[in-house]
């Protein structure tokens, strides 16, 4: 029994597969176990940040797993401490609460804006408003969450007290606020699994304000922008945006799991001893991990991020089935005629990995990749689109 035969007869069945198993990585190139060579413009759904294998990344992990690979959060731990402190002063948030996820985050963030609420308010005021076209998690909480109405068959009851309105409309989120049962406005800058959609900056300042007069804690979802992927740290800051909870994920590992609830002066104090935890929230070895990638996204890498994001989207355009481009940095979305999933086959096929986001192409090359990886790549996805 093969690799692909073993996965069929043993794991849940939850995921399309494709039929490659990759055995080894370096960078943004994967082999795999029949040693054919391909590059990586996915990133393992945006969480290799720095490729696969990074020297750096590499030497702090293994260090780590030698001292300390976990303990409970009965006790400190030095890598968990200074991570805290480094997100801290890079965003000007005041506490960090360490997840394992997005979803786990983003969970974290909805406990807190209604205990936010519910401290200072009373009950009734527990809503939590999220856009259509978003996605924040496949838990039962942030998946009721999640404006996306396709993906909730099969899984109800859901748990209560979440509302969606449409992205970029101002009047139906101030119609929804009216009703004074609101807690919290989740939101994406970047709808990434929604089809790598740009949300208008005038709305989101608009929001922002709206939920300032409010006291609605205005929550910004940085899973898959965050990190330096879209050529700043989180994405928010590119639309001039002061968030009161900040959740992100995904790149922040560099390819271990580690998620991150940011808290700035108003929120910082809402969980005390017992609220809320997480038994492998700020593990040593993922926090060490996370350092290595943090501590290398100083503002010249970051300004590379952009160059890299600048040259692959010119590089795209030469492409004539290349109809639009979306996205920020090296998060792209691409417009295509034809059905993404079966171009994404044809793009393995031809030795690149990419990923979809509705009807487009999704591109999550690692922040570290190489001009000329870039430009192969766009060779490799110009001769997909040409079948």
């Amino acid at each position: 029994m093969d690799t692909v035969e073993r996965d069929g007869a043993y794991i849940a069945n939850t995921y399309a597969r494709y039929g490659v198993v990759f055995a080894r990585g370096k960078g943004a190139r994967l082999w795999d176990t029949d040693g054919r060579e391909y590059i990586d413009f996915s990133s393992g759904i945006g969480v290799n940040s720095l490729g696969i294998a990074d020297r750096e990344w590499l030497t702090a992990v293994t260090q780590q797993a030698g001292r300390l690979a976990h303990i409970s959060n009965y006790f400190c731990n030095e890598p968990a401490a200074e991570l805290a402190e480094m997100l801290c002063k890079r965003t000007g948030m005041e506490r960090v609460f360490f997840a394992n996820s997005g979803a786990e985050a983003n969970e974290c963030a909805i406990k807190a804006a209604r205990k936010y609420s519910s401290q200072k308010y009373g009950a009734g005021r527990g809503v939590v408003v999220t856009l259509t076209n978003s996605f924040h998690g496949r838990t039962a909480a942030t998946l009721s969450a999640t404006g996306q109405e396709d993906m909730h068959t099969y899984f109800y009851p859901f748990p209560q007290g979440f509302v969606s309105v449409p992205a970029n409309d101002l009047a139906a989120l101030q119609a929804v606020f009216d009703n004074g049962d609101v807690c919290a406005l989740m939101l994406e800058c970047i709808q990434g699994e929604g089809g790598v959609i740009v949300l208008e900056k005038g709305y989101l300042k608009a929001a922002q304000k709206l939920c300032a007069q409010r006291d609605i804690l205005f929550i910004c979802d940085e899973v898959q922008t965050g990190n330096g992927r879209t050529g700043t740290l989180y994405a928010y800051e590119q639309f001039g945006l002061k968030p009161d909870i900040v959740t992100t994920a995904k790149g922040l590992g560099g390819g271990l799991p580690i998620g991150a609830v940011l808290f700035n002066k108003k929120t910082q104090g809402v969980f005390t001893p017992g609220t809320h935890g997480s038994t492998f929230g700020g593990n040593p070895l993922c926090c060490a991990a996370a350092l290595s990638v943090l501590s290398r996204l100083d503002e010249y890498f970051l300004a590379a991020v952009r160059a890299r994001g600048d040259f692959l989207r010119f590089e795209l355009k030469k492409l004539p089935q290349v109809k639009e481009l979306s996205g920020l940095g090296l998060m792209v979305g691409i417009s295509v005629d034809g059905d993404a999933k079966q171009i994404a086959k044809a793009c393995l096929n031809k030795g690149l990995v990419v990923l979809t986001a509705k009807d487009k192409i999704r591109l999550l090359p690692p922040l570290n990749i190489g001009m000329e990886e870039l430009k192969e790549g766009v060779a490799r996805l110009k001769e997909a689109l040409e079948k």
